[in-house]
């Protein structure tokens, strides 16, 4: 097929689509990664710092970018610059593309601009033919060699751009290998190979009704178009949903010559990183195939060999790739991802990227670079990625717990989890929304598993070494995985799993160990990590980095006790309504909502009032000074009423009152709205007597909590949904008028601005409240018109068309909702100076959030227990300039 035919052409729009890179000529380098890509702009560094890199070509991410928005087609120019690119190369590599003597091979891969592994497709030995790989076997004198490079790229490019099965040519390659009794593909001889490649080609004509394409160029066309439109696939789309990538920033396409690690025993192909990923140990950490190329390693096909075995077969090509190991990291002051092939004895480097690894690595790496002088505490914190520290607050195994070993495979990502066998990624998936736990266990993980990786708590693998595809992506997401577990024997199709005559079924339970590498039976008892070390040192470099104050959401002495071992500066909401529901308590609850006077209420808040004085004192004693904000009663009372008929009754016998009464108590509570119903202030005004109550235990506690450890008690009442100043007046002066009662002084009665008519008469209120607490949660709901419970219906296609670039509900609405914090903030400190502004929706532990509250100048955040590491990180690049 000619090449035009295939290239449907558009208007010119850029002048520039192909850089070139190698020794004679690089146009990029690693600051270019937006317009180059990840891949390519490394490529073009190594290749200007004189590293032994393939010469190659990129097409960059506008190309990506246009193909597109033009219906799949390519600008006019680009045929010629590609032609120019591949010129270049011929030149340096000293062969011909589609020559029938000395033939020259491209690699097609993809390039985004952060690294998506495994993600997109890549296609090796472009340019083979029936009459080309003649010539590769007469030049390199190695038959085996050319027709092993012949059967893969049949293989790859038929799956990749042909869209013919992968499996379909595994089965070939199995039935060879046991009819032959080959043990490895290595062992497959050169007329097996030729076997195999014509038993591929008539798979293809079979499967597509077309031969195999031996045009050199057809071939080169068709993979630069599918690595083009692999952004596009159900597994990268799900990657980026996953690590928030944007769509619109679409992949390069990098062409480079093959260097091969087929040829023989002095040749091999690897993936190392300069560093352990998973500890952060400053080691060379890595493994390599011999007579392999490319994918093999992280394919997981064959079991690799560790680097300090090249210490023994190839001494001096493991002297260059340690020295280029510490180059890299000098340079790029990072810890690096690196790729190689050894084609003859001689090293070539094939990739560099910034490593993925463990958030434990992570936080040691950047430690342990502050203290080697590399980088500065401000990029330590700036590098650290504020989400990934969730991994560190996960169980581990205890020690002293009983354990059934099952199997014991590779460590491939710390941690330990729980949960029922899983062997399909749907399943998984569909399990997880179901509330189960589970782990999903594979023969070896491919790209389309993503999605069940991403819901499974842990992952584990039969086959695939520390840098296969199960093992980087579980770290990345900060999943435990363990990987290479030979004993295991996976039966997919009858869904269950045999480990040394032991075998397990869909379902049950089993434990995995991603720091030791053992698969165990059932679930086993856990420990809660000890935040220590590395990651005390770098939080205390963040503390003393950060302007925000970092507060939890706590109501519970354990929830109050784990936000201070978390670092949390105070409590910054403390939701009453919970307390309410302690079975200590429900029934004088239920007995107030059925009251029919104030006086039967007063009596059943009575019996509530020491239940509620004492949450406040085990708080205020936990908090030891810091401040408490503690939110009076919010919900509507029916959300307190039994439903079900059977619990009706049991409530009525117990107040000694008719189960007609109860409904009927019910039936009046029932509001067609009742977000917007009788609910927040709304009970203050028309219910005085439970605020009272509420406000009484608050200043009883502290006086209490104040004559006991002589700590002075730092109260904020918080009244919430509040819409007009005269609300504000009348339950303000409630609160001074008890705190006259009880004594109290030196506190705190500000509001929760969660409606937007509060935020736009903020100055007003402001004359009464002393602090506003923004409660993004119900600001989200008011302002969209978007019930949160309901929205999951079509939040998504909203997202998907583009028409929201994220929940609203995970991460602020910095055009909508955001603009209506500002003027509050604006408008609430222009009338009162010394306002305090923090926020206490779940937007408090979200990174994106943080960085724009920091822009909008609030005194603190608040968020769960477990997300104030991730807010306190958060908040210290937040003060960072860019």
């Amino acid at each position: 097929m000619a090449v035009n035919a295939m290239l449907k052409t558009s208007a010119q729009t850029n002048d520039k689509w192909v850089y070139s890179f190698g020794k004679e000529i690089c146009q990029g380098d690693a600051t270019q990664k937006n317009l180059l890509g990840g891949k390519g702009a490394n490529l073009a560094e190594m290749s200007k710092i004189g590293l032994p890199v393939p010469p190659g070509f990129i097409l960059s991410t506008e190309v990506c970018t246009y193909f597109y928005q033009n219906k799949n087609a390519y600008p006019t120019e680009i045929e010629h610059q590609v032609d120019a690119g591949l010129k270049q190369v011929e030149k340096e590599i000293g062969a011909s593309f589609g020559d029938v003597k000395k033939p020259l091979l491209l690699s097609v891969r993809s390039g985004a601009r952060v690294s998506m592994p495994g993600m997109m497709d890549t296609i090796l030995n472009i340019g083979l033919n029936d009459t080309t790989v003649k010539g590769l076997a007469a030049s390199s004198n190695n038959e085996r060699f050319a027709y092993d490079c012949y059967r893969r790229l049949i293989q790859m490019y038929s799956d990749v751009v042909l869209g013919v099965d992968h499996d379909l040519f595994e089965d070939i390659l199995d039935t060879y290998k046991r009819r032959n009794g080959c043990r490895q593909d290595t062992d497959i001889t050169a007329e097996g190979l030729k076997e195999i490649s014509e038993q591929f080609k008539d798979l293809v004509k079979k499967e597509t009704g077309k031969a195999f394409p031996q045009e050199p160029r057809e071939q080169l066309w068709g993979a630069i178009g599918a690595v083009f439109k692999s952004w596009m696939t159900p597994r990268a789309v799900t990657y980026r949903k996953i690590n928030a990538i944007p769509e619109e920033w679409g992949t390069a396409v990098c062409v480079q010559a093959v260097v091969f690690g087929n040829m023989g025993d002095d040749c091999g192909t690897g993936v190392a990183f300069t560093r352990n990923p998973s500890t952060g140990e400053n080691m060379f950490y890595g493994e390599y195939l011999l007579n392999a190329q490319g994918e093999d390693v992280v394919a997981g096909i064959r079991t690799p060999l560790h680097l300090e075995d090249m210490q023994k077969t190839m001494p001096e090509v493991y002297k260059e790739l340690n020295g280029i190991r510490l180059q890299l990291e000098k340079h790029y002051k990072d810890m690096q991802d690196i790729e190689f092939t050894i084609q003859n004895k001689k090293l070539y480097m094939l990739q560099t990227r910034t490593g993925k690894r463990t958030a434990a690595a992570a936080l040691k790496i950047a430690v342990d670079m502050v203290n080697e002088k590399l980088i500065t505490k401000e990029q330590a914190i700036k590098r650290i990625n504020p989400q990934s520290l969730d991994q560190l607050l996960h169980p581990t195994i205890d020690a002293k717990a009983e354990k059934t070993v099952l199997a014991k495979g590779l460590p491939a990502s710390p941690g330990a989890a729980t949960g029922e066998i899983s062997f399909d990624a749907d399943d998984a998936e569909k399990l997880a929304k179901d509330g189960h736990k589970v782990i999903l266990c594979r023969t070896e993980t491919s790209p389309e598993d993503i999605h069940g990786m991403h819901a499974a708590e842990g992952i584990l693998t039969s086959r695939g070494g520390m840098t296969s595809h199960a093992a980087v992506v579980a770290r990345g997401m900060g999943k435990p995985c363990v990987s290479g577990a030979g004993d295991v024997m996976i039966d997919h199709k009858n869904k269950t799993m045999t480990v040394k005559g032991r075998t397990l079924k869909e379902g049950e339970k089993i434990t995995i160990d991603g720091s030791t590498g053992e698969v165990l039976f059932g679930a086993v008892r856990m420990l809660q990590p000890a935040l220590t070390g590395d990651f005390e040192t770098l939080m205390q470099w963040a503390d003393a980095t950060r302007r925000l104050k970092v507060r939890a959401n706590a109501e519970t002495a354990l929830d109050a006790e784990t936000a201070r071992k978390f670092g949390a500066e105070g409590i910054g909401l403390c939701r009453t309504e919970h307390m309410f529901f302690e079975p200590s308590r429900i029934l004088h609850v239920r007995q107030m909502i059925l009251a029919e006077t104030q006086e039967e209420r007063r009596e059943a808040l009575a019996k509530i009032e020491p239940h509620q004085r004492q949450d406040f004192v085990n708080l205020f004693k936990i908090m030891k000074g810091l401040p408490v904000t503690i939110r009076l009663l919010d919900p509507p009372l029916h959300e307190f009423l039994p439903q079900e008929e059977d619990e009706i009754n049991s409530v009525a016998k117990s107040l000694s009152v008719s189960p007609d009464k109860v409904r009927q108590r019910i039936q009046r509570l029932h509001e067609a709205n009742p977000m917007l119903g009788l609910r927040g202030s709304r009970l203050g005004i028309v219910y005085p007597e439970i605020y009272e109550m509420q406000v009484k235990a608050i200043f009883e506690a502290a006086l209490a909590v104040k004559k006991e450890t002589g700590e002075t008690v730092t109260p904020e009442v918080m009244v919430p949904l509040i819409a007009t100043k005269a609300e504000m007046d009348i339950l303000k002066a409630m609160v001074d008028k008890v705190a006259a009662a009880t004594g109290f002084k030196g506190y705190l009665t500000g509001t929760m601005i969660e409606l937007p008519r509060a935020a736009l008469a903020a100055g007003s209120i402001a004359e009464t409240a002393e602090f506003f607490s923004f409660g993004t949660n119900d600001l989200t709901q008011t302002t969209f018109g978007i019930s949160r419970d309901d929205a999951g219906s079509f939040l998504p296609a909203y997202q998907a068309q583009h028409i929201l670039s994220a929940d609203p509900f995970a991460s602020i609405d910095t055009e909508g909702v955001g603009e209506l914090v500002k003027i509050a903030a604006e408008r609430g400190r222009k009338t009162r100076k010394e306002l305090k502004l923090g926020i206490c929706g779940e937007h408090g532990g979200d990174p994106a959030s943080i960085k724009f509250f920091e822009t909008t100048g609030l005194d603190y955040i608040s968020c769960s227990p477990y997300r104030v590491p991730i807010a306190r990180l958060a908040a210290a690049q937040a003060s960072l300039k860019d």
